[in-house]
């Protein structure tokens, strides 16, 4: 060690003596750590978010071909989605809008208030072993051909039939998942009003077998003239929605159904004032506003955009121009991401299936909940596309782990948390906090879950408020699997230094944490993320 860095580390050892915990970051400089204070607001609750909080999609391109759908009666995908319960289930996406239900006329002679999917029938349902090994080698090679169809814009239209709705409705009943089901809107009237016939078919086949489930109506209309070659104003779309609303109504078993829409696209150029005509004439019939949020294009991205805070950042500024629009039309309306991920146009290749789209959805989740949006869907459970949650043999990818430690240990009620420092290790290190969830009885209650990402490439020393800093608490820190940019690629994960995968296709790996010592700072390694439950916060608003 040199004159000069044995006087630095000099130094910061008598500031550790006579300063306590409270230590200036550049002494850590030359250790690679860096110190950073965090303030946590323990008597009250700052925003209450859904309890379905996070939730889930399945991309409406797994109907492209009917035969797919059948990989949604795999044993393996209903216990990795069992996991992610309660939440919504979205089925929709680009595809939503060209698709069209040609049902069998045979079925639908089924008696109404017949209930299909009771006792034992997730078992009976299970997908045979070698129908689920062909089923998925194919659904590779179709996921190819419809990321080439999503580059090129131009949409194949497909029919579904009672089959397919069987199978989704069983999958999200067998998981304990809330089914929204995403209407094609194209289809249209001469009058380019929405041609609701379809659409009641379907309605009259779901209702006949008691299915309870939400509904959409379109997807994206802002890029209709794009995919379509024609436009829907705003204050169009919203009579659809009020038609639908309409029709629902007259239901018995959907008079009270949500109904959720109009899932615009994050704003740019006109699509603000799509939203503000929507609203203007439809606010009236959704349960909640909904639009989509990507950082990044898929296509021209790179690694360094997935650690930026700047990047991260933006999410802020989109929520703010949305809410602002939602407040000044139809205040009070909640409002939903509803679908979301790290990249649009099918997302990044060899990034939106990493360790390091991590950083990207931790954020979202932490900072989504903080500027007030009640629901997330995440883009996507299984479909086409890079950012999905598992990947095409159906092993789950870093962010369903991500996801399920999420679930398990972050409850709705947000607190307000603060980094004390505008520096550099500041931005760079992203802290959120909730009341610990209460469906873990592992906590008493007034636990609280902090959890942070580490963007640096730098260890990083949490300091808590002397109220905190001597509660006993337990780590789940999630990194990769090996050092170095290769591992920040990789598509697997270690927590707490072991590799999570699963035990078998019904098993979960046990997600135990590891006891921290009380009084001690809470240690977050380079570019990695974690959650820590303090365990005695006793904090008043979690109660």
């Amino acid at each position: 060690m040199g004159m000069n860095a044995f006087v630095r580390f000099t130094a910061a050892w008598f500031f550790l003596i006579f300063h306590g915990p409270y230590v200036r970051p550049d002494l850590f400089e030359m250790f690679d750590v860096e110190a950073v204070h965090v303030d946590v607001d323990l008597n009250r609750v700052a925003n209450r978010v859904n309890e379905r909080f996070l939730s889930v999609a399945i991309d409406a391109s797994l109907v492209a071909e009917e035969k797919f759908m059948y990989l949604l009666a795999s044993a393996k995908l209903k216990t990795l989605s069992s996991a992610l319960s309660p939440g919504f289930l979205r089925f929709g996406g680009t595809k939503q809008d060209f698709m069209k239900f040609n049902p069998r006329s045979y079925h639908l002679q089924h008696p109404r208030n017949s209930h299909p999917f009771v006792g034992d029938t997730c078992k009976r349902m299970e997908l045979p072993p070698l129908l689920e090994e062909n089923l998925k080698k194919e659904w590779a090679l179709q996921s190819l051909f419809l990321q080439q169809e999503e580059r090129k814009g131009k949409y194949k239209k497909v029919g579904f039939t009672e089959y397919a709705v069987d199978l989704l409705y069983s999958f999200a009943n067998c998981t304990g998942l809330d089914l929204i089901f995403g209407l094609n809107a194209l289809l249209r009237t001469k009058g380019n009003s929405w041609n609701s016939h379809n659409a009641q078919m379907l309605l009259d086949y779901c209702e006949s077998r008691q299915y309870k489930m939400s509904w959409e109506l379109g997807n994206e209309p802002n890029s209709y003239q794009k995919k379509a070659g024609f436009r829907v104003d705003g204050y169009q779309l919203g009579e659809d929605f009020v038609h639908l609303r309409r029709i629902l109504s007259e239901s018995k078993l959907y008079k009270s159904s949500g109904l959720y829409g109009p899932d615009v696209s994050q704003p740019r150029d006109h699509r603000r004032d799509l939203l503000e005509g929507f609203l203007e004439s439809g606010a009236e019939a959704i349960n909640a506003c909904t639009w989509h949020h990507y950082y990044v294009n898929g296509r021209d991205t790179s690694l360094e955009d997935f650690l930026d805070p700047d990047v991260l950042d933006t999410l802020a500024t989109k929520t703010h121009e949305v809410l602002e629009t939602v407040d000044m039309v139809s205040p009070g309306k909640k409002v939903w991401l509803g679908e979301t991920s790290s990249a649009y146009g099918g997302g990044a290749l060899g990034l939106s299936d990493t360790f390091a789209a991590g950083f990207m959805w931790l954020d979202k989740l932490g900072l989504g909940a903080k500027l007030g949006l009640d629901v997330l869907v995440r883009q996507v459970l299984i479909g086409s596309g890079t950012y999905h949650l598992v990947d095409d043999n159906l092993d789950p990818l870093p962010d369903y782990w991500l996801s399920v430690l999420y679930k398990r240990l972050v409850g709705p009620e947000v607190l307000h948390a603060t980094v004390l420092s505008t520096l550099e290790p500041g931005r760079r290190l992203r802290v959120y906090c909730h009341c610990t969830s209460k469906r873990s009885t592992s906590y008493k209650r007034g636990a609280v879950t902090l959890f942070a990402l580490n963007l640096s490439k730098n260890t990083a020393k949490i300091y808590l408020p002397s109220h905190l800093a001597n509660s006993t608490a337990e780590a789940f820190v999630l990194e990769a699997p090996r050092p170095g940019e290769q591992g920040l690629l990789s598509r697997s994960v270690k927590l707490n230094g072991l590799v999570l995968k699963m035990v078998d296709d019904q098993t979960l790996p046990e997600l135990k944490g590891v006891p921290l010592h009380a009084g001690e700072p809470l240690s977050l390694p380079g570019f990695s993320f974690a959650f820590y439950v303090l365990t005695e916060a006793h904090a008043s608003a979690c109660q």
